[in-house]
């Protein structure tokens, strides 16, 4: 590259509208599912309650979005297609926005890189349209066009080619699309959508969701259940918590339904779709010692406040926010959560269950005449028949059959020790068996379940560490030669506000002078440490998130395979005794649905279910 002349300076000039135009495209519209979002926000802030959205060629072709909102009279229209020109906003006050759009960016600019047309009718309004071909404005034309707003856009990019050069597979564009709709129609539950691919003329539909009824939990998880799938509705727990002016609702799930990849996180600030680091980043440290690190939860998050507490300008696609007081929206986010999580108490994943079914391979044969269900008498005279010949004179030779009458009444298996009555209304029944040395047997009032002991007490004896570890605070240990730490002023003065909270979990620190800080006592649990690595992950984690988890983290994680070695083993032969006690303390203890890593305790399967794997239904 070779160095500017510089005995020649530079004349500053004014950009013209264009160049201007096309410049505030690049920030606004990166790709077709941009313009997606920036039309279908528009007609959400136009009061519209049914959104038709058609796209070709993966949006590069043409995106059109037709609205029933409450449109623009024709004398508006040319004032809509100038830059930042926008009905949203006076702007008095950029905090004060209660809207999706106040740029007034997006027309414009999706003007400057395609051909756009507007045909709109307004209450009380004659129609009009207006067309945009590369920043160059036409007329205001009369049309007749129905109330609401139809966006076309056509050739998008075709005014700036190079940018053409970026776009992705048309099948990739459109799943961006795809996502962005779907994004927004979890935002708004009572507005219809449609989305269709019109490519080659055929008309495919990609999505669709009915505007949902009655209140907004009923609404939101019947938005969710059509987005998302009915095995997320059915594995998720309601988010309902409310701090100093913040309101979190939503839906969490359970640990045991958890992805491995963050694909399903879903987070929306006053009804906007974000992607907040400062969010996801609080959803994972709420799952964060009920998952194992290569898994990710699935939720979807409402957090609303009054929106003087949140400023939603800091990003030209206004996909990043930032808090008043991030600590308050990141406390609320972590304890909403694990407060749920320990309410879902010992819930695991009913699609475990399912899973487990599918993998059942019942007989394939031609399906027998039966009955419904046949009576007493019919019993009895079927396990008469069913019995073994001279049964009634031989009974020694058939084990739980002496005194038996010669009426050969049906002989009764050896029964199994009785569980306590009260056993059978648990949660987790009542145990009846123990398979492989490592699998209980329940029977519960449903239908029965199958435990896995040695996880299920790994997560026991886990959560029971962690009681005893913040009853008695973490042990340290001094160092022989307490280690020195060189850091920037801002990172030592960053650990040392919060050296109180580190000690606590037992490590020790102080200031050294200038930017250097000196540790002088570890963690006795985590033995020998590098403690210049340990306080480089915790700045790590304050800059990535705005708090730390590692040194609780590395603490939880010992204590974790403490509580896998101290656990029961596989292979240990349990009395029904000790069974129930492991049941009813799973029942009583936060979390017990999964063990330490994620993985599923124990497994319900229905009677129902089960009859069904009989053709009994």
């Amino acid at each position: 590259m070779n160095a500017p002349d510089r005995n020649i300076r530079p004349e500053i000039r004014q950009l013209d509208e264009a160049a201007i135009n096309r410049i505030a495209a690049g920030e606004v519209v990166e790709r077709p599912a941009s313009a997606v979002k920036e039309l279908v926000e528009n007609a959400l802030d136009a009061g519209a309650r049914r959104i038709e959205i058609a796209y070709a060629d993966g949006g590069k072709t043409l995106i059109r979005v037709s609205d029933d909102g409450h449109g623009m009279a024709p004398q508006d229209l040319p004032l809509a297609l100038s830059r930042h020109a926008t009905s949203k906003i006076d702007g008095s006050d950029l905090l004060n926005i209660h809207s999706f759009g106040f740029r007034g960016e997006a027309l414009p600019a999706l003007g400057a890189v395609g051909r756009l047309s507007i045909s709109t009718r307004a209450a009380g309004q004659e129609g009009a349209s207006m067309s945009v071909d590369g920043g160059r404005m036409g007329p205001v034309r009369p049309d007749a066009a129905q109330y609401g707003t139809l966006i076309t856009l056509r050739d998008l990019f075709h005014a700036t080619p190079a940018r053409l050069k970026f776009m992705r597979s048309d099948r990739a564009e459109a799943q961006a699309i795809a996502d962005i709709v779907k994004r927004l129609a979890m935002a708004e539950p009572y507005v219809s959508f449609t989305l269709s691919d019109v490519s080659g003329g055929a008309v495919r539909e990609i999505f669709r969701a009915d505007a949902a009824q009655g209140a907004l939990f009923d609404a939101l998880e019947d938005r969710m259940a059509s987005i998302l799938g009915r095995d997320f509705t059915d594995n998720a727990l309601r988010i309902e918590a409310e701090r100093e002016g913040l309101r979190l609702t939503g839906f969490a799930g359970l640990p045991t339904y958890a992805r491995g990849a963050a694909v399903a996180q879903f987070c929306f600030v006053n009804g906007r779709p974000v992607r907040d680091k400062l969010l996801l980043g609080a959803l994972r440290a709420a799952y964060m010692d009920v998952l194992a690190r290569d898994r990710h939860p699935v939720a979807v998050l409402f957090l609303n406040c009054d929106p003087q507490l949140v400023d939603v300008n800091v990003h030209p696609a206004k996909s990043e926010v930032r808090f008043r007081d991030s600590g308050l929206a990141r406390g609320l986010v972590v304890s909403a959560l694990r407060h749920a999580l320990a309410e879902g108490g010992h819930r695991a994943s009913s699609t475990i269950g399912a899973a487990m079914l599918g993998a059942m391979q019942p007989n394939t044969g031609p399906r027998p005449y039966q009955m419904d269900r046949p009576s007493g008498t019919a019993t009895r005279m079927a396990y008469q028949m069913q019995a073994p010949q001279g049964f009634g004179e031989r009974p020694a030779l058939w084990p739980g059959t002496e005194g038996l009458s010669a009426r050969h009444e049906p002989a009764a298996a050896a029964p199994a020790p009785e569980a306590p009555t009260s056993y059978e209304d648990a949660p987790l029944g009542a145990a009846r068996a123990q398979l492989h040395g490592n699998y209980i047997i329940a029977q519960t009032p449903r239908g029965m379940v199958i435990v896995d002991q040695h996880a299920a007490h790994e997560r026991l004896v886990y959560e029971r560490l962690k009681r005893q570890r913040a009853a008695r605070a973490v042990a340290s240990q001094a160092l022989l030669i307490p280690e020195i730490v060189e850091l920037s002023a801002p990172e030592a003065a960053q650990l040392l506000e919060l050296a109180p909270d580190l000690a606590a979990l037992g490590l020790v620190l102080e200031g050294f002078g200038g930017a250097s800080v000196i540790v002088r006592e570890t963690p006795a649990i985590l033995g020998t440490l590098d403690a210049r690595a340990l306080l480089r992950d915790i700045l790590d984690d304050l800059a990535d998130l705005g708090q730390s988890q590692t040194l609780e983290g590395r603490i939880d994680a010992v204590l974790s395979r403490m509580a896998c070695h101290g656990s029961v083993r596989s292979g240990r032969a349990l009395r029904v005794d000790e069974m129930n006690a492991l049941l009813r303390e799973m029942e009583a203890t936060p979390h017990s649905g999964q063990c330490n890593h994620g993985r599923p305790t124990y497994i319900e399967l229905g009677l129902a279910e089960i009859e069904k794997l009989f053709g009994r239904r």
